[in-house]
């Protein structure tokens, strides 16, 4: 019995959906239905997963304010200055970030027009 009802109910049910969608349609109908079931169970997953989540950083906070933290600088770290030329004066591409030769007009993987 799925929610109270039996064999003959979800007889009818099933009878009542392939008149009123037709025989075409229900690979559609279920397809849709399967998704929207599987996007709100990711959802409440992921909201349980967010609220977990907010409690531990007060407590991580909390342990971490009498222990020193060393930073290790990164080559990604660094301030680059947009307005400089590029090394060796090459042209990114803002589309795609390809880099292209300095005299090109055009980028050489998705061919838009150079800056």
């Amino acid at each position: 019995m799925i929610l109270g009802m039996g064999v003959p109910e979800l007889l009818l049910i099933l009878v009542v959906v392939l008149l009123i969608f037709g025989p075409k349609n229900l690979p559609k109908l279920g397809k849709s239905l399967g998704k929207t079931v599987k996007n709100v169970r990711e959802g409440m997953e992921e909201g349980d997963d967010e609220e977990g989540s907010k409690d531990e950083p007060k407590k991580v906070a909390a342990s971490d304010e009498s222990e020193d933290v060393e930073v290790i600088p990164d080559e990604d770290d660094e301030d680059i200055d947009e307005s400089a030329a590029p090394a060796g004066g090459a042209k990114f591409c803002s589309k795609c970030g390809t880099k292209n030769a300095a005299d090109a007009a055009f980028c050489k993987k998705c061919g838009a027009k150079l800056d």
